[in-house]
């Protein structure tokens, strides 16, 4: 079996999560970037959640979606997996703004591999 690039890889990220199979593309992410699979839930976290899509719970390794649709959304699952990457790597939690730039550059290679649907 071939080794898809890194610009495929981030397009079959964002078609699985497009297809509800956020778990899967998770997996994928976690598989490529050799780190723990983190927990998907849906619900708040106590005073971190208002006014946002999903967060990211370093003590938990879980990414918590606000709301069901949210887990459906490339930007935010993506987004939110950045900051489990840094945190699993041992980095820093990350910027906002770089987690935002990690999310979007899957959505441009899904653009570039002829995706179509209005993300980001």
């Amino acid at each position: 079996m071939l080794t898809p690039t890194e610009d495929q890889m981030k397009a079959s990220v964002v078609a699985l999560i497009l297809d509800s199979k956020t778990e899967e593309a998770i997996r994928l992410l976690s598989r490529w970037y050799r780190v723990s699979v983190p927990r998907l839930g849906i619900g708040v976290v106590a005073g971190k959640t208002k006014g946002v899509a999903a967060v990211y719970s370093q003590n938990r390794k879980e990414i918590m979606a606000a709301r069901r649709e949210f887990m459906y959304d490339p930007f935010v699952m993506i987004h939110e997996f950045y900051h489990h990457l840094r945190s699993v790597s041992g980095h820093h939690r990350g910027t906002e703004k770089r987690a935002d730039r990690f999310a979007l550059d899957f959505i441009d290679a899904y653009r570039r591999a002829g995706g179509s649907r209005g993300q980001g």
